[in-house]
């Protein structure tokens, strides 16, 4: 395999998870006894531009489909970090009924709500029919379609250059980030300005974020990755902001290469160069990874099974991406958690993919009381723990496992 964005030859291994179905294929009871498909998950690492990449072995159709089961919306958390998100950024771009904003990768509208509230023209691009029809729901409009240059061409033609392009939590999700990135440039007004958050590489290591690994994320990001990526294809990177989000996020802003507005802000050199002291453009950066991987494997089996022989109740909460992640590489079953609970009504009476665990509704965990809860998504950890603050009543726990198994 070489390189997504600079074709060089991939013979670094960082971490190998096995084997396991995409992390939102989830299963119904009529698949229930259908075997599913499982696809290797093992992530290299480039000694060139340092971008890392899992292997390519599941086709983008496959893993956002037309069921796709993530709905921005369900978290409050997620939804006052985009309000206040386009507070600021309205402001920061004097943005006005004369602009034009388009989301990639828009979801069920989360975001988009907020720029309309405005009175701010605005579109959004998403490719999976089941978000796309929920943003539609909120007034708003949707290309439905999955975006590159050759998208990006089509709307220039239509006259649709944006001043602002928003693209949260999808860079890690395409295959061709070079593709991405070009159409980006060539959808932005001379001027206009684009921002992108994704998890930062440097916490996904240093807070062994095993379970933020998996196949719908192609690539696993640093900010020296990025500038190598952007610098080839059109965009210049002018700001970078720390986020809490997604256990520690970047959200970077970039311009039109040879735009000749926003100079280059301090906080791009300084984060380069604490990346560099932190080691990301070295080897020895990503070795250990696995080893500490396995010890959070091994943690998790031990406690469930500890709680096992001792007749304690356990659920999950959050039929999420991590929590699938990190129950096919412990190869945890529903003899050892019997059940997850998830607000999303979608995916209710489903199975988790792999591990075939049933999803239940909030109710479910009351009636059941549970002596412990796994909180699977931990990067919404003091919403759920509000949310879930009940359990207290009968004396239940909660436990995490990144970075390490803990009992709150």
């Amino acid at each position: 395999m070489k390189c997504r964005h600079c074709n060089t030859e991939l013979v670094h291994t960082f971490i190998d998870l096995g084997s396991a179905p995409p992390s939102n294929s989830f299963v119904t009871k009529k698949n229930i006894n259908k075997a599913e498909k499982r696809y290797p998950l093992k992530v290299k690492v480039c000694d060139n531009c340092w971008l890392l990449q899992t292997e390519d072995f599941v086709g983008v159709d496959e893993m956002f489909s037309e069921d796709y089961a993530y709905f921005s919306s369900f978290s409050s958390s997620w939804l006052k970090h985009a309000r206040e998100y386009v507070e600021t950024i309205v402001t920061r771009l004097h943005l006005d009924e004369n602009s034009n904003v388009v989301e990639i990768a828009a979801n069920d509208g989360y975001l988009l709500q907020y720029v309309q509230a405005h009175g701010i023209p605005c579109y959004g691009i998403e490719p999976t029919k089941s978000t796309a029809g929920a943003a539609r729901e909120k007034g708003i409009e949707i290309v439905e379609d999955f975006f590159g240059v050759v998208l990006a061409e089509q709307l220039v033609k239509q006259e649709r250059r944006v001043d602002l392009i928003i693209a949260n939590n999808v860079l890690a999700h395409v295959p061709d980030i070079n593709d991405f990135i070009k159409g980006c440039a060539l959808l932005l007004k001379r001027e206009g300005v684009a921002t992108f958050e994704f998890p930062h590489l440097l916490n996904l290591v240093e807070q062994n974020q095993v379970d933020t690994i998996y196949h719908e994320h192609y690539s696993y990001l640093s900010l020296s990755s990025i500038l190598s990526v952007f610098g080839t294809n059109g965009l210049t990177v002018f700001d970078v902001e720390e986020l809490p989000t997604h256990g520690g996020s970047l959200r970077i802003f970039a311009r039109r290469t040879g735009s000749h507005l926003n100079p280059t802000n301090d906080s791009v050199g300084e984060l380069q160069l604490r990346e560099e002291k932190a080691g990301v453009r070295s080897l020895e950066f990503y070795e250990g990874f696995q080893s500490r991987a396995n010890q959070i494997k091994i943690d998790f089996l031990d406690f469930l099974v500890k709680l096992d022989r001792q007749n304690k109740k356990v659920a999950a909460y959050g039929a999420a991406a991590k929590g699938n992640t990190m129950l096919n590489f412990a190869g945890v079953k529903e003899n050892l958690l019997p059940y997850v609970v998830d607000r999303n009504p979608t995916k209710l009476g489903k199975f988790l993919p792999g591990s075939l665990i049933p999803i239940k509704n909030e109710e479910y965990l009351q009636n059941d009381e549970p002596e412990y809860v796994v909180i699977f998504p931990w990067n919404l950890k003091t919403e759920i723990v509000n949310q879930l603050s009940y359990i207290r009543e009968w004396n239940g726990k909660f436990v995490t496992l990144i970075p390490s198994l803990s009992i709150v």
